[in-house]
């Protein structure tokens, strides 16, 4: 991938996403579901992020609100907001609060994530260390995980606790996702867990704040919990799937094998360890080095009965979450999530 000038801005770069000003918001088959209620605490929560990372100087303020205007789904405080239908205080502005801590979490982590993988874009923009330097974006990050303690201070104790062992989880799938699994474990396993620590974590705590903040049920917050972290996994897994079989997302192909990234359908290939797979195995290890392997390597895994191996453990995963769904309430925030399972299923088709 070329190298911009770092002073670039994604607005004026031809390749950079062109975003509406609530971009996540509009044409979303979930939020429609659940009503215009949600739909404008979306909007709420959208303009007291671009509040909340306001910093003491100019230059700091533009750091730190560079990915987060650069787009992104808004999974998580989608998930707060959805959550917290199923309480009495639905509309509080702890709710609010609550999907300001989770994303601003996660956006932090987006910053530190670009400068481990050294990667160039994020959202179509320039990452922030391309445009400023590693140094600065790993404090922007601290800055924005400061931030998300400043307002998750206000929640009260137990908000406090849940932030900081969701965060330990956060930094114990890095690190794990970093050295690797450990001597005897197997490899599927291991990446199987990283993906809950790494994401099935956070989006675990955004229902469960959510619900927390609007006064639900114990019972109702376990169950949304339980199912946004099986629901993470199944986004997770379906990504690994679409890296190597999808032409439409403006992502390269197989750019996970050209990483050295193991997923879901390659761990499968692996683990069957079938005779007839030895070229495609020399072609995935020679993927990391050379753009024909890479090639070759998707190809051959797009005709792989790995691929629909790991399209029906995304479609259990989903059944699986879509049936926690029946313990709670029938609002249309259930019918809402109950959507979101179909639709995560479907991007892999």
């Amino acid at each position: 991938m070329s190298q911009l000038d770092p002073q670039s801005d994604p607005a004026s770069d031809t390749s950079a996403a062109v975003l509406d000003e609530h971009p996540v918001i509009t044409g979303v088959p979930m939020v429609d579901a659940a009503g215009e209620a949600v739909r404008a605490r979306l909007d709420e929560i959208e303009t007291k992020l671009d509040e909340a990372v306001e910093a003491s100087t100019p230059m700091i303020t533009e750091a730190a609100r560079w990915i987060m205007r650069a787009g992104g789904k808004r999974f998580r405080p989608m998930l707060v907001v959805l959550a917290a239908e199923f309480g009495p205080r639905a509309a509080s502005d702890e709710v609010i609060s609550a999907a300001l801590v989770v994303e601003l979490t996660h956006v932090a982590s987006l910053y530190h994530d670009d400068v481990m993988d050294e990667a160039d874009r994020r959202r179509g923009a320039l990452t922030a260390h391309q445009k400023w330097q590693n140094s600065v974006a790993i404090l922007v990050g601290d800055f924005l995980f400061a931030r998300a303690s400043d307002i998750v201070a206000d929640l009260g104790p137990e908000a406090v606790q849940i932030q900081a062992r969701t965060f330990a989880r956060l930094v114990q799938g890095q690190i794990a996702e970093t050295v690797g699994p450990a001597e005897g474990v197997d490899p599927l396993d291991h990446h199987l867990q990283v993906l809950a620590d790494k994401t099935g974590a956070l989006i675990a705590t955004s229902a469960l704040l959510g619900a927390k903040m609007a006064g639900a049920d114990v019972r109702v917050q376990q169950v949304l919990a339980e199912f946004a972290e099986q629901i993470g996994m199944v986004f997770q897994l379906s990504d690994d799937i679409i890296d190597i079989t999808s032409d439409t997302t403006g992502k390269t192909p197989g750019t996970d094998l050209r990483e050295g990234v193991p997923t879901l359908p390659t761990l499968l290939v692996r683990q069957q360890s079938r005779p007839e797979d030895a070229q495609l195995l020399e072609r995935m290890d020679a993927a990391v080095d050379s753009d024909e392997a890479r090639a070759e390597a998707v190809a051959m895994l797009r005709a792989h009965p790995a691929i629909e191996q790991a399209r029906a453990e995304v479609a259990r995963r989903a059944d699986e979450a879509r049936a926690l769904l029946e313990q709670l309430p029938d609002i249309p925030a259930r019918a809402a999530l109950a959507e979101l399972c179909t639709s995560v299923v479907d991007r892999t088709a």
